[in-house]
């Protein structure tokens, strides 16, 4: 459903000073012309406070605060109402949000179901094979809220990966994982892009993601 995202001149209002001037800012995604490509693969390095989470936002059409445009293959994404980026979030973009957004009362595996049947795009069983595979199976019936930081992101990237999607958002993927589990989670994130022909996008400010990308891009 998308072959390319474009963004021209993207910037945060927030980066911009009291008279609405954009401050300077030296980087390779903000007020750049830049176009993500299905099935490339791209790392974007950051520091904090530089905006990888308000960028993986604006994609997503969570926020809207920005300057600039957004493009899904030519169209201005500003244009979208609430059922085209529903949509577009069952079938094209999936996301993996740096603060995880599970929910702590139920199950690990719930957390996962519930997303999953919107398009049942797996089985249970598959997904449970899914939980083997990142060495956390025997937590799949424990309350997400009882799961270490780094079992419950290693359910969130399961969850994220439970559709369809031509563009997958990662937000610092792997920020609490050592580096076996990296690549483990790299491996599985790997081979389900590739299945679907789709593009990675994944932010980092220190643990990245251990991918081949075509691109490293810093903000």
């Amino acid at each position: 459903m998308i072959e390319k995202i474009t963004i021209n001149n993207l910037l945060p209002e927030v980066f911009s000073d009291e008279k609405g001037e954009p401050r300077i800012v030296k980087s390779d995604v903000w007020l750049r012309h830049l176009t993500f490509e299905k099935p490339l693969s791209y790392l974007i390095f950051a520091e904090s406070g530089t905006g990888k989470s308000s960028l993986c936002a604006f994609l997503y059409g969570n926020r809207r605060d920005y300057e600039g445009s957004i493009l899904f293959d030519g169209h201005d994404v500003r244009a979208y109402d609430p059922d085209k980026w529903s949509q577009l979030r069952r079938m094209a973009l999936a996301y993996l949000p740096q603060q995880l957004s599970l929910f702590p009362e139920l199950s690990a595996i719930d957390n996962v179901l519930i997303k999953n049947r919107l398009t049942d795009y797996y089985s249970e069983a598959d997904i449970r094979r899914m939980f083997e595979q990142l060495s956390i199976d025997n937590r799949a019936d424990s309350l997400a809220g009882h799961l270490s930081i780094g079992q419950q992101q290693r359910v969130a990237i399961i969850r994220a990966l439970a559709q369809p999607f031509d563009f997958l958002l990662l937000d610092e993927p792997v920020s609490h994982l050592d580096a076996r589990n990296n690549e483990v989670v790299a491996q599985m994130i790997t081979s389900h892009a590739e299945s679907r022909h789709a593009s990675i996008i994944a932010t980092s400010v220190g643990n990245h993601l251990s991918i081949d990308s075509y691109k490293i891009l810093r903000l």
